[in-house]
């Protein structure tokens, strides 16, 4: 049974995007041309593949299976149709990269605007998510995660700082009504800020000190879904609602402005920096090419 090759593009287009709406502002397509695109195509499969609300466009089970091959199979077309941009001047297309939320604020800020100027023909897209996630089937041409979340089988680039940490930090008006806390444990006695993964869990706070790890599940007055909540957390932190663990480089200025202080300094470890990944293929797509050298370039300088 053939289908048109635009319809399944289209489909595709909108369950990646969760809705007719959104695929239409990332594409060049409008969102009744992508409506009628998806309903030829179930036509011509006889089976529904979205469920549409008022509120809401999700892939049926049929869907979701379809999409999930789909996924690969027009990858491989796009990285084919790209061979054409090895015969131009210079890199053109779409680059997808998907990232966790503290690495699009402290890793890419740097770093996309020099690149964006350099390869103007280049559209970098970002996809913000804290999970693991299947690269192919999320339909990104490339990932930064941490060692330790990196997919099997891929190529692995260093990117942004070698080193970081996870820093403990209170206002000065919290810490003077509440005590500072000295080890680990007490932070159990104490109000803190957490994070939530967006599948739910909320990570356990780790810490490590001459060879002892210990990890603490504090209680608190607030819980923030990761991404740009963060600022949330830091701001009821500077406004002394309780103790916060981020990023250092994310609590940079309020601690470098005094509005925080760090505590448990001594338990607080560095650890490795995130990493590029992508799949190994001997053809890259242009705009991936061009990313994957540019970053060469900055570690070399």
């Amino acid at each position: 049974m053939n289908a048109d090759p635009q319809d399944l593009l289209a489909f595709l287009a909108v369950v990646r995007a969760g809705g007719f709406r959104e695929a239409a502002r990332t594409g060049d397509a409008s969102a009744s041309s992508l409506s009628e695109a998806v309903r030829r195509l179930e036509t011509r499969l006889g089976v529904r593949l979205l469920n549409r609300t008022t509120r809401s466009v999700a892939p049926t089970e049929v869907g979701a299976r379809l999409a999930e091959r789909l996924a690969p199979a027009l990858g491989e077309v796009e990285a084919a149709l790209d061979v054409v941009n090895h015969y131009r001047d210079r890199p053109a297309g779409t680059l997808r990269i998907n990232v966790p939320a503290n690495v699009a604020r402290t890793v890419l800020a740097p770093i996309v605007v020099p690149f964006l100027e350099t390869y103007p023909d280049v559209r970098f897209e970002v996809v913000v998510e804290d999970s693991f996630v299947d690269l192919i089937a999320a339909g990104c041409d490339a990932g930064i995660r941490y060692d330790e979340r990196l997919e099997q089988d891929m190529i692995a680039l260093p990117i942004g700082p070698r080193t970081q940490r996870l820093v403990t930090a209170a206002a000065p008006s919290y810490l003077a009504a509440h005590g500072t806390p000295r080890h680990p444990r007490e932070l159990l006695q104490h109000a803190c800020l957490r994070a939530q993964f967006s599948g739910g869990a909320t990570p356990l706070w780790e810490y490590e000190r001459d060879g002892e790890t210990i990890r603490v599940d504090p209680p608190g007055p607030l819980v923030v879904r990761t991404g740009a909540a963060f600022d949330l957390a830091v701001q009821a932190a500077v406004a002394g609602l309780g103790i916060i663990h981020l990023f250092d480089d994310w609590l940079l200025s309020p601690l470098q402005s005094g509005a925080l202080v760090p505590v448990l300094e001594d338990w607080c470890q560095e650890f490795s920096g995130p990493f590029l990944y992508y799949p190994g293929r001997k053809h890259l797509p242009s705009p991936l090419r061009a990313f994957v050298e540019f970053v060469r370039g900055r570690a070399g300088r």
